[in-house]
C-alpha cells in the first residue's frame, strides 16, 4: 500500500509539472549556487537598458507580475550600476524612490529621460526628474544622503553581486530560479506578460 501511495504521489507531481507547461531549461534556469536572504521575487533592471524599457512600457511585465503575485510574497526591483555613465547615480536615486515609495511616479520620467528624450545627462537632471514627480529638491537631497537610502542602495549592489548578475532585465525567484525571458511564448504583449507572471508564480510555489 505504501508503494502504491508513493507511486501515486509521484505521478501527481509529474502531472502538475506537465500541466503547468513550464520546465527547467526552457522558461527558467535553476541556479547551481542558490542565493540566500533575498526577496522571494527580485528584478534587476537599468534605465539605460532598452529591453528593460520594453519590459516596462510595451510588455508591462513588472506591473503584471506585481499584480498577480500571491498575497504576502515579497517583490523588489533593484537598479544596477553597470550600464550607462549615470548608472551608479541612478541606483542611488532608485533607492530614494524605494524609500519614498514613489517608484511608480518616477519610473516613467526616468525611462523617458534616458531612453526617449535623452534629457537626463547629469545628477542634476536626475534630481529634476524627482521634482517632476512631486518631490522637492530639498526632500530629494535629504533622502539621497540619508542612512536608510544609502543602506538600500548598498543592498541593491550587494544583491547584484550575490547573484553574479551579468545582464538585465533579470528576475530571480526564491533565490534559486532565473526566468528565461526568451523562453516564454508570446502571441501578444499582453499574453507575454501574463505568461511571464504565471512562470513567476509557478516558481514561487515550487519547492
Amino acid at each position: 500500500m505504501k508503494k502504491f501511495w508513493l507511486a501515486l504521489v509521484g505521478a501527481f507531481m509529474a502531472f502538475n509539472a506537465s500541466a503547468s507547461g513550464f520546465s527547467e531549461g526552457k522558461q527558467y534556469t535553476e541556479l547551481k549556487n542558490p542565493v540566500e536572504n533575498q526577496p522571494q521575487v527580485v528584478e534587476f533592471f537599468s534605465f539605460y537598458c532598452p529591453h528593460c524599457y520594453q519590459f516596462e512600457h510595451i510588455y508591462h511585465v513588472p506591473a503584471t507580475v506585481e499584480k498577480n503575485l500571491p498575497a504576502g510574497v515579497t517583490h523588489e526591483r533593484y537598479h544596477v550600476d553597470f550600464l550607462g555613465p549615470l548608472g551608479k547615480a541612478l541606483t542611488d536615486a532608485w533607492a530614494v524612490a524605494i524609500v519614498m515609495k514613489i517608484e511608480d511616479k518616477v519610473t516613467p520620467i526616468l525611462f523617458d529621460g534616458i531612453q526617449k528624450s535623452q534629457t537626463i545627462k547629469s545628477k542634476e537632471d536626475i534630481r529634476n526628474a524627482f521634482i517632476k514627480a512631486g518631490v522637492s529638491g530639498e526632500q530629494y537631497d535629504a533622502a539621497l544622503n540619508s542612512f536608510i537610502v544609502q543602506s538600500v542602495a548598498a543592498k541593491e549592489r550587494q544583491s547584484a553581486e550575490d547573484f553574479n548578475l551579468r545582464g538585465v532585465p533579470s528576475i530571480f525567484v526564491n533565490g534559486k530560479y532565473l526566468i528565461n525571458n526568451g523562453g516564454i511564448e508570446m502571441r501578444s504583449a499582453l499574453d507575454y506578460s501574463q505568461k511571464f507572471s504565471e512562470v513567476v508564480n509557478y516558481l514561487v510555489n515550487k519547492k
